[in-house]
């Protein structure tokens, strides 16, 4: 009896020794785990940041346009006929008046010369008849009806040299050709396009703006346009001209705006990136628009703090290692390359996050390592 019950107070010792053990193991040791994990502070989380500058800018007016040659046509036929020669090369430049082409026109040459002693005929006749007119040998009607036939004649010889003068084409202005579309011995149709002809220095600029832009807009306003030809490059020009409506479709005016092209850089065609000036230079702070996080409830930014007690940043300092991000709303203006003016809402000085923000929240702790920037890949080279 007396081994009995040491077996069942030794089990029984044994069997809350085992529920102790799996209690703390599967109840309190994953709370007090939760407890220090939700008490622990989280890692800072690795960001890119760049201060905010204080930058000289000229208020502009951004466009999107085309450019135009000053003066431009497809060279075409007159009148039909077979491409007897080809006189120039594609691509070249040619003076006003340059003979181009020269159709077949011995027909004409032909009728040319019967019309010619046709002509002869009827002055003969038309000289009789006025000497017999004057001794009075002849009636009025006799003479009228030869000095009609003589003028018919003359006409018909007007006719034909104008017809003769078609098959030779001419260029219209001095400028630069583009490629032949025609090839010896072809048969061109009247209106056919022979060649293209564009005159190249200046070269017009053609952009739509809002209508609320006309007040500020000046004939003679400076004006830069850059190309996808030449990355990098901007041509300086001037406004010219501004359309006398705005279309009610749109609620945009076109302007137009003349570039100096002495080199034959920029051709007709090109798509064009138009700045106009509009105002002096300006102060205005800027970030890399990659700082900026748009969203339909406003455009913010993330600011890194320094920690409390820290010591203050001296003014051109670098960004803190770590700190402490503030979500801002700013009020954005004009866009510049990779750069945005900052209207309210940062500071020169202020240093933004300019990647990571998926990441942040508000008062959240970050490291700032601008090693590990995502830049930009270098531009293929054009082969």
């Amino acid at each position: 009896m007396k081994r009995t019950a040491i077996f069942s107070l030794t089990l029984l010792a044994f069997a809350a020794l085992i529920g102790g053990f799996g209690y703390f193991h599967f109840v309190a040791k994953p709370e007090l785990i939760r407890q220090a994990l939700s008490s622990a502070a989280p890692p800072p989380v690795t960001i890119t940041a760049e201060p905010a500058r204080l930058e000289r800018w000229e208020r502009r007016l951004p466009a999107i346009g085309t450019l135009r040659a000053v003066q431009g046509v497809d060279v075409a036929t007159q009148v039909d006929g077979i491409v007897r020669a080809i006189r120039f090369r594609s691509g070249e430049e040619v003076a006003s008046g340059t003979v181009l082409v020269e159709l077949d026109d011995s027909v004409e040459q032909a009728d040319l010369k019967s019309a010619m002693a046709e002509l002869r005929k009827t002055t003969l006749e038309f000289e009789r008849q006025r000497e017999l007119l004057a001794r009075g040998n002849t009636p009025r009607a006799n003479y009228d009806t030869a000095q009609a036939q003589r003028d018919t004649a003359s006409a018909s010889i007007e006719r034909i040299r104008a017809v003769i003068a078609k098959k030779a084409i001419r260029a219209p202005f001095d400028g630069r050709l583009g490629i032949t579309r025609i090839d010896l011995g072809q048969y061109l149709p009247v209106g056919a396009t022979i060649v293209t002809l564009q005159r190249l220095d200046p070269i017009h600029t053609d952009f739509w703006m809002p209508e609320q832009s006309f007040a500020v807009l000046r004939v003679g306003q400076p004006v830069e346009v850059a190309v996808d030809a030449y990355p990098g490059e901007a041509f300086a020009g001037a406004v010219q001209s501004l359309d006398a409506k705005v279309s009610p479709e749109t609620r945009t005016f076109l302007v137009r705006a003349e570039i100096a092209n002495p080199d034959r850089r920029l051709l007709p065609g090109m798509f064009a990136n138009v700045s106009v000036v509009i105002g002096a230079p300006r102060e205005v702070v800027t970030l890399p628009r990659t700082a900026v996080t748009y969203s339909l409830y406003g455009d913010s930014v993330f600011v890194v703090q320094a920690p409390e007690g820290a010591p203050a940043r001296a003014e051109g300092a670098a960004p803190p290692e770590e700190g402490i991000v503030e979500r801002r709303f700013v009020r954005l203006g004009e866009v510049r390359g990779d750069r945005v003016a900052v209207a309210s809402g940062v500071k020169p000085g202020e240093t933004a996050v300019t990647s990571g923000q998926v990441k942040l929240e508000d008062k959240a702790r970050v490291r700032v390592d601008n090693a590990a920037e995502l830049r930009a890949p270098t531009p293929r080279p054009v082969e």
